[in-house]
């Protein structure tokens, strides 16, 4: 299919040895074209797979995964743990020259593994899970489609690739999003995450033409050798909308809006969007991109502030909902802020930000799909003030989900401690008084996290029962339900202690990832910084338990200033509509007026002008010969009386 190129990151752009596409590192474009493949037969053989097409959608992910995992211990036993796969000349046009071709590295294998072992367990849950609906075989075919995609995204060698990924995640999210576009609610959410994601979009493909235009390739290796001999102005450029387009896939402020409102899609979409892929994208971007982004201290501030802003948002809006899918979605909000704020600070927080991002992937995935077990219990209900008292009857979905809820908070020695606690440590130890501002909102984010995660998981599964009265006795799920969710509760408990361990030695192969920080004098020590996280985790997890272990109100209660912005979002909605959306509907009004009175005006008002001549000249045409002779006659007559006159000087 293609050559391998293997070569060290780090090494210049020339030194580039070229070996034979031997073993498994040669059919890495398996893992794409498998899913993808499975999609097509889903999606083109329409009614007649219904029966078993969810079946071959689980397998080809499952075949991926396997795969990937081979690939995995095969890079491993290279010296040089990069593997470039060159397929095809994708573009050519001129001096622009864009290959088809696939790498696969530390950086993409971890994200691979992601992507194709969660992916699976998430793909076996939804066989029960959307048993009953007439569109599963089509769901799996979304589903395959979306991690094609995403493998894409997370393999392509040069920025044109990561782009087509990038497109078909979006393309795959809406249609996830309004899967059951018979509901006003999903179509619309669904055209809101494809809207608020093309405003991203925008600003990654300006960065690929600036990329051209300025270094004459978007080679991921020739960019980054190439940084250095641009202004410290375009760095800058580029990197913001690099940034800009990362905010947009990953939910960060500003465009953080759609997220929370993809609940509207089933919850396996939901689980996966999450966990395994959409959200993951804009970490993989900076991520890959890091040589850009270490260039520019000030682009790396930028980054750190949205993270660190973005971590904060979400915690607080998370504490005000009471929607279980929409506090999870806005805790995964907060989550992916601590991996921006990780792989702002650069350096080996590279590396503390993929492993936060690789354990969130199991106990994110974990708590989603235990919500959605929560709902098949409850007869799709989704509001934790209705709850209550679960633990006496979905008792595997209440242990699974608790280690879900501890490993987020960051209870030790569970997930969430290992690779969250990490970052916070590292924002204490920048140099200047902004360690401070971001540590702090970092340690506050921990207590925020762990009131309103533990607010969640005590409404739900504690304190009296809530339930409304169309629900007699609440259920345990299915073992295609229950399995995943055991696999993914093991994920959460050891995950952390397992990456934390192995992944930043690990990604030293990928250039700029891993290593050491340099030596800093931090203004916290790293011990006292650990106690006050767990202090404040306590605290936060403690004040919730005590509040909310006898349930509260079912109706919405009278609240202060900060709840009630809380509970609208922050305003941000109303903001948007505001500025974007209200003064587009004006623009829109008007050049719809100015169409119809102005352009369409002229144009109808001259036909009508030539209708209403030809009509009156049309009365002189009246078919009658001696009508005609006497037009002539008198035509004839005034000709001569005005020859005579002109003759006897009357008209002189």
């Amino acid at each position: 299919m293609g050559e391998i190129l293997t070569n060290a990151p780090a090494e210049p752009a020339g030194a580039v040895t070229y070996a034979t596409a031997d073993g498994l590192l040669g059919s890495v474009w398996l893992l794409v074209a498998i899913p993808l493949v499975s999609a097509a037969i889903l999606l083109l053989l329409g009614r007649r797979a219904d029966r078993w097409g969810h079946w071959l959608g689980v397998g080809a992910i499952g075949v991926s995964f396997v795969l990937g995992l081979a690939s995995f211990f095969q890079l491993r036993g290279l010296e040089n743990k990069s593997v470039e796969l060159s397929l095809w000349d994708f573009i050519s046009v001129g001096g622009f020259q864009v290959d088809f071709g696939l790498l696969f590295d530390p950086l993409a294998a971890v994200f691979v593994l992601l992507i194709t072992g969660v992916g699976f367990l998430i793909h076996l849950y939804a066989v029960e899970y959307m048993a009953h609906d007439a569109g599963r075989r089509r769901f799996f075919g979304y589903f395959n489609l979306f991690v094609a995609a995403m493998l894409l995204l997370v393999l392509g060698n040069n920025y044109v690739m990561l782009y087509v990924g990038w497109e078909g995640v979006g393309l795959a999210s809406y249609l996830l999003i309004s899967f059951w576009y018979d509901r006003p609610s999903a179509a619309t959410a669904g055209k809101k995450a494809f809207l608020m994601n093309r405003v991203g979009d925008a600003g990654l493909a300006i960065a690929i033409f600036i990329m051209f235009a300025t270094l004459g390739t978007t080679q991921y290796d020739e960019v980054f050798n190439g940084v250095g001999a641009i202004g410290a102005t375009t760095v800058l450029v580029l990197g913001l909308l690099l940034l800009l387009g990362a905010t947009g896939k990953s939910g960060q402020f500003p465009l953080q809006a759609w997220l929370p409102d993809a609940m509207e899609g089933p919850t396996p979409v939901s689980a996966l969007i999450h966990a395994a892929t959409m959200v993951t994208a804009g970490v993989y971007l900076i991520a890959r991109s890091n040589p850009i982004f270490s260039a520019n201290t000030t682009l790396q501030l930028v980054v750190v502030s949205v993270g660190a802003l973005t971590l904060l948002i979400g915690c607080i809006i998370g504490a005000a909902k009471d929607d279980i899918k929409r506090v999870l979605a806005w805790s995964t909000v907060s989550q992916i802020g601590y991996m921006f704020l990780g792989v702002g600070l650069g350096g080996g927080a590279y590396a503390l930000a993929i492993i936060h991002l690789l354990a969130h992937g199991f106990f994110k995935a974990n708590m989603f799909l235990g919500a959605g077990s929560v709902m098949h219990g409850m007869k799709d209900q989704v509001d934790i003030r209705r709850f209550g008292a679960l633990s006496k009857h979905m008792k595997i979905t209440w242990l699974t989900f608790m280690m879900g809820w501890l490993a987020i908070i960051g209870i030790p020695p569970l997930s969430g401690y290992f690779s969250k606690e990490p970052i916070i440590v590292a924002a204490f130890e920048r140099e200047d008084w902004t360690a401070w501002l971001f540590g702090g909102a970092a340690l506050l984010g921990a207590g925020l996290t762990a009131f309103y995660m533990t607010r969640l998981f005590v409404l739900t599964f504690h304190g009296p029962a809530r339930w409304t009265e169309d629900i007699e006795h609440p259920h345990e799920s299915p073992k295609l339900m229950t399995v995943p969710l055991i696999l993914l509760a093991i994920g959460s408990i050891g995950a952390g202690y397992l990456l934390s361990t192995s992944v930043p030695d690990w990604l030293t192969a990928t250039a700029g990832l891993g290593g050491e920080e340099a030596a800093h004098h931090p203004v916290l020590s790293h011990a006292v910084i650990t106690i006050l996280s767990i202090l404040v985790t306590v605290l936060g997890a403690g004040l919730a338990w005590f509040l909310f272990r006898n349930g509260t109100a079912t109706a919405p209660q009278p609240a202060g200033v900060l709840v009630t912005a809380a509970r609208r979002n922050l305003y941000t909605d109303a903001v948007n509509e505001a500025v974007f959306e209200k003064p587009g509907i004006f623009l829109t009004r008007a050049l719809v007026f100015l169409d119809n009175r102005g352009i369409d005006g002229l144009v109808n008002g001259l036909a009508a002008g030539v209708g209403g001549g030809s009509g009156r000249l049309r009365r002189l045409q009246t078919g009658f010969v001696r009508s005609y002779a006497t037009s002539i006659l008198t035509g004839a007559l005034l000709v001569v009386a005005a020859f005579l006159a002109v003759q006897a000087g009357w008209l002189a």
